[in-house]
């Protein structure tokens, strides 16, 4: 049976840990709000640009001179996956979940024959994913230390990813993130970054438009692509960021609960034992008393 001491001081530990997990659970909910707000508001930009990126990339099907970015190279040997995870843990299965999908994707491409690149968004999905695929990893990039997620961010790491397809690095570049459903729910998703006609979402408001480039394709599209590339990374991170906050909300509030049920049975194991102790002391005393 432990001691009255060791209890105390179980009971006062597991109070500190509720104390910072329900601090942890309110600073969370203050930033969930603002990120969700961000992450619906880049919603319809970037589904928009997917949808017109989708069309000019039908209209250039049998265009030989289209660019690469839109169409692809042709082949389907190498594929690169970008992960994004977060950058903290304590999320629940936030960042495992993404983990475990990039994993299960990177086996059944590969078990078709394919080779696999991985570039890890987020210090979690690199830790995780380097552990047993370090091989296949190309780069990494975190936003720790940071208190806001910018455009720019993402336009770096779109940089990054033309430039590694440009030296022929790869055919195909999947985007794999967390999207914001709920407090509750998070999904994990894929969206397709090269070619930007691959596996994008069909036209389902009736938009069966034709684009009339002016002055030409070709200037308009050389600026175009890569923004499209930075637009859907961005939105990607946002949603991240979101479903990482409500995750994390979730799972402090799990666990500011559970730490409240267990100060209630350490105090109840503590007061029996006390109770036990005062017991057995007054036997002790009445048995002395007797003896005399």
């Amino acid at each position: 049976m432990p001691s009255l001491k060791s209890l105390r001081n179980r009971i006062s530990s597991v109070k500190s840990t509720q104390k910072i997990t329900k601090a942890m659970k309110m600073v969370a909910a203050a930033k969930l709000r603002r990120a969700q707000a961000q992450a619906e508001a880049a919603r319809p930009y970037a589904t928009r640009m997917a949808k017109m990126m989708a069309a000019l990339a039908r209209g250039a099907a049998s265009n030989p001179n289209a660019p690469a970015l839109l169409v692809g190279t042709g082949a389907d040997k190498t594929h690169l996956i970008v992960a994004v995870t977060a950058d903290r843990g304590l999320a629940g299965p936030f960042n495992a979940s993404i983990s475990r999908a990039v994993r299960n994707r990177v086996r059944a491409l590969e078990a078709e024959g394919k080779t696999v690149k991985l570039f890890a968004v987020g210090r979690k999905g690199r830790d995780s994913l380097r552990r047993d695929m370090a091989d296949r990893m190309i780069g990494d990039v975190n936003f720790v230390g940071r208190r806001s997620l910018e455009f720019t961010d993402a336009e770096a790491i779109a940089n990054r990813i033309i430039a590694e397809f440009d030296e022929g690095g790869f055919d195909r570049c999947t985007l794999m993130f967390n999207r914001f459903v709920s407090v509750m729910v998070q999904t994990v998703a894929e969206t397709p970054l090269i070619p930007a006609s691959a596996g994008e979402p069909a036209n389902d408001d009736g938009d069966t438009a034709d684009y009339e480039i002016e002055p030409d394709d070709g200037s308009l599209l050389e600026r175009l692509l890569p923004r499209n590339l930075a637009v859907q990374i961005y939105r990607a991170l946002l949603e991240s960021n979101a479903g990482f906050q409500a995750a994390q909300m979730t799972a402090m509030d799990n666990a500011t609960r559970n730490a409240g049920d267990m100060i209630n049975r350490l105090t109840m194991n503590y007061n029996r034992t006390r109770q036990a102790n005062i017991t057995k002391e007054l036997i002790e005393i009445i048995s002395g008393a007797e003896a005399l």
